[in-house]
């Protein structure tokens, strides 16, 4: 029982603190005169992904390699499997080809990469800076791209646009206050969020490692389903609010986007801040089965250029297979 109230209580701090950390650092960006583009695939990029982060780089710090890794490669299973099948199931997803072959395929390459590292040198300090210069380049092109051909959306541009859009209809913005207040607002709850945030992921892989010695369970399958689905509540919430709204092709970016910000920026991150070594079982299984997650979700897109409800309900089937296979081992 007080297990479960730890992991509730940290998962809670988490999501409330992600929403915070964005919503205030968003307000003091745009008081500083930051463009909204650059807010969006920086900031609030970022912040979205700040309960991920934190809580890989905690687990690291402590020595618990199965929840640091299996959060990322379990979120971006999720991601796939669960949240676009999900979102597929309330409204078919159109997918742009341009965005598939650009962001799919930086995604795919990532997972390929992230599995490689899993068999080679871990996640080492020189391995995180090489995924952050690789995330900073992408960020660059998508920056760059957005400029150019507004109308060609990014996958990290639709990540942002899909928070704004379930911020907005989940709960509407309320008027921006002015002078000393304006400033002393927005950076308060940025601080706050963060503060939640660190607290959530302390309390969230204290509660996993705890489970997973009272279940007899290793740390890796619990990073890789409760932790790793947990974390992405946020991604879950954007999503179905986008398909609900007919913005498929945002619910799909957000996805996309989310992927590689996992991959790259948190990954990169922990391998810099507490390099940990990838846990053999997911080297040799999870890690493969994500690159194969990522080639049959780019399968289903290219045909028809759609994530049709068969589809979707395939992938829901694929996911909840998969947990109870690592369940049931």
């Amino acid at each position: 029982m007080a297990i479960g109230l730890t992991l509730l209580a940290g998962l809670a701090l988490l999501v409330v603190g992600g929403e915070l950390l964005v919503r205030g650092s968003v307000r003091v960006a745009e008081r500083l005169g930051v463009s909204p583009l650059l807010i969006g695939l920086t900031l609030v990029g970022f912040g979205t992904s700040t309960p991920e982060i934190v809580t890989s780089v905690q687990a690291a710090l402590i020595g618990s390699p199965g929840i640091a890794v299996g959060n990322i490669v379990g979120s971006n299973m999720a991601n796939m499997l669960l949240i676009l099948g999900a979102s597929a199931l309330i409204c078919p997803l159109a997918v742009q080809s341009r965005a598939l072959s650009r962001d799919g395929v930086v995604g795919l390459a990532s997972a390929a990469l992230l599995a490689a590292v899993g068999w080679t040198f871990g996640l080492s300090r020189a391995v995180g800076a090489g995924f952050l210069l690789m995330l900073a380049a992408y960020l660059y092109y998508a920056f760059r791209q957005e400029r150019v051909a507004a109308e060609d959306h990014t996958a990290a541009f639709d990540r942002a646009e899909a928070f704004a859009s379930a911020d907005v209809a989940l709960r509407p913005r309320a008027p921006a206050t002015t002078g000393l207040r304006g400033w002393l607002v927005p950076l308060a709850i940025a601080v706050g969020g963060l503060i939640s945030i660190v607290a959530g992921g302390r309390l969230l892989v204290s509660g996993a490692v705890d489970l997973a010695r009272l279940l007899g369970m290793s740390e890796a399958v619990i990073g890789l389903t409760i932790v790793a689905a947990g974390t992405s509540a946020p991604e879950l919430v954007t999503s179905l609010v986008a398909a609900v709204r007919r913005q498929t092709d945002v619910a799909v970016g957000n996805i996309l986007g989310s992927n590689i910000y996992n991959l790259l920026g948190i990954g990169g991150l922990t391998g810099i801040i507490a390099p940990t070594p990838v846990p053999a079982q997911i080297a040799a299984f999870d890690s493969p089965l994500m690159v194969g997650a990522s080639l049959l979700l780019l399968l289903f897109a290219w045909t028809g250029a759609r994530l049709n409800r068969a589809e979707g309900g395939l992938l829901l089937a694929a996911y909840a297979s998969y947990v109870a296979w690592l369940v049931a081992g």
